[in-house]
């Protein structure tokens, strides 16, 4: 019979993500950003630029989502997508220095606003949270692992 004692914590999981999504939007809307642009924007954040592959794999973005969230960066002067200079049929997308100017202002204006929802937990609840959530993800990579 197929055990299913791990229901209430997908529940959790999702739940805890969706209102983790919502709080965090509030504030990425505010400074005239989507989640997805603040997203690419934070990770190219403090780089010299990703493929757009390197860039899909560390975002939540959808790689049919990214060309459009990456054109409308480039409208705004934010990103740059340019030929790479060690392999000419891949791109590579960077901040412009408008971008880095926002990435240095509205990151840590980020952080300010997750830090009270956080300041609630204890610095051990943190910690055995982030180790959980560590464990979770590495059996999702070995269990990936045996499927390819």
């Amino acid at each position: 019979m197929l055990s299913t004692k791990f229901l209430p914590l997908l529940r959790e999981l999702s739940d805890t993500y969706r209102a983790f999504e919502t709080y965090s939007a509030i504030h990425i809307r505010s400074i005239g950003l989507t989640p997805p642009q603040f997203d690419i924007v934070a990770t190219l954040g403090n780089t010299q630029g990703m493929s757009p592959k390197e860039l899909g794999d560390k975002t939540l973005i959808t790689k049919g989502t990214l060309t459009g969230v990456v054109d409308r960066l480039i409208e705004k002067d934010l990103v740059s997508r340019t030929a790479s200079a060690s392999d000419g049929r891949c791109q590579t997308i960077k901040l412009t220095r408008q971008g880095d100017h926002l990435f240095a202002r509205i990151f840590p204006e980020h952080l300010a606003h997750l830090q009270p929802v956080f300041a609630q937990l204890k610095t051990a609840e943190i910690t055995a949270l982030t180790a959980h959530l560590c464990s979770l993800r590495a059996a999702f990579g070995k269990a990936r692992n045996t499927l390819e």
